[in-house]
């Protein structure tokens, strides 16, 4: 098979020719479609999440097609199409699997970070950590739903269901995505991009958004609650200033930078901090029930296997609206 190997902090991926790997009890044998390429992969190939397993595939948003089934495999079955996502499997007797919380699982593993991911024309998956996809899912435009839509939509669901006015820092797959899901709702959604960058100020008032602007901009107005997916720490203080009184402020990302000191006074009045970790199965489900219904479209821009490096690099330069995909060979 082909695949983009990463070996070492900072290095480009490497493209090589592996053995095809062979599913285990459990286990299946997808051929991948198409893989997402997400911020979180740059903070891996830049060594801000410091434990991947050496080499590593990356990739976590995985569509592919079942071609093989390994020993106890009892759902899928060869040619069903499925998404993977990041949470890769967890232990199911750990405090956090045991209490509905499997996002916080002591021995989780996380496909293209522990385990190999989707950079490549095969993948393994554990049977219990894929979702059998929609048609209108079952391609490269359902790619971005199995990390931007999902830590999206958990983002989402931590913001309590009256608020109207949603701040969101960091334009980017998450942001186009979960834009539709707030609008479907009925909600407003304010869009904060990188200072100067009226493309994606642009691209979110298309999509619905009644204001876009600089991230570090104050508002005329006070918001109902804040999601940054932005990695940029200050962005906290930020918008802790732009939102109301009992306002939740919540960070979507993996990593960020450190937050630099703030007064007080922008935390009082029983305003909140919180960080999303992962995803649950149960996110998964509930997302990709919804997404048909409202139906959730996403952008997409399109780069081969091999173009991996190039696919990084645009998304690390902010050249990419909405989200890149890597598309395998025929």
């Amino acid at each position: 098979m082909q695949a983009m190997v990463f070996h070492g902090k900072g290095q480009p991926l490497v493209s090589e020719t592996l053995p095809v790997p062979v599913p285990e009890n459990g286990q299946v044998l997808v051929k991948v479609i198409a893989c997402g390429v997400c911020r979180t992969d740059l903070h891996i190939i830049d060594g801000e999440l410091t434990e991947p397993k050496l080499p590593l595939i990356p990739g976590h948003e995985i569509i592919g097609t079942v071609v093989r089934t390994g020993p106890g495999v009892q759902q899928l079955k060869e040619g069903v199409i499925v998404g993977i996502p990041w949470l890769g499997h967890t232990c199911g007797a750990c405090k956090y699997c045991l209490s509905h919380r499997e996002n916080l699982c002591e021995q989780a593993e996380f496909t293209g970070y522990t385990r190999d991911g989707g950079y490549a024309t095969y993948t393994l998956a554990w049977e219990q950590f894929c979702f059998p996809l929609a048609d209108e899912y079952a391609g490269p435009s359902g790619a971005p739903l199995m990390c931007a839509g999902l830590i999206g939509y958990r983002s989402y669901r931590m913001l309590p269901a009256e608020v109207k006015k949603i701040g969101i820092y960091g334009f980017g797959a998450a942001a186009h995505i979960l834009t539709q899901v707030a609008l479907f709702e009925d909600k407003e959604i304010y869009a904060f991009t990188r200072r100067g960058d009226v493309k994606s100020q642009d691209f979110a008032r298309r999509l619905g958004a009644v204001w876009a602007g600089d991230s570090l901009q104050d508002l005329p107005r006070q918001l109902d609650a804040a999601i940054i997916f932005a990695s940029d720490g200050a962005l906290i203080p930020n918008a802790l200033a732009n939102v109301d009184k009992g306002a939740t402020v919540v960070c979507g990302g993996i990593h960020m930078s450190d937050i630099p000191a703030f007064p007080y006074s922008l935390l009082w009045e029983e305003r909140k901090i919180c960080s999303v970790a992962n995803l649950t199965r149960a996110d998964g489900d509930q997302f990709l029930a919804l997404a048909p219904r409202i139906p959730v479209h996403t952008t997409v821009n399109l780069f081969e296997l091999h173009r991996a490096n190039e696919a990084l690099n645009a998304l690390r330069n902010g050249q990419v609206n909405g989200a890149a995909v890597l598309v395998m060979p025929a």
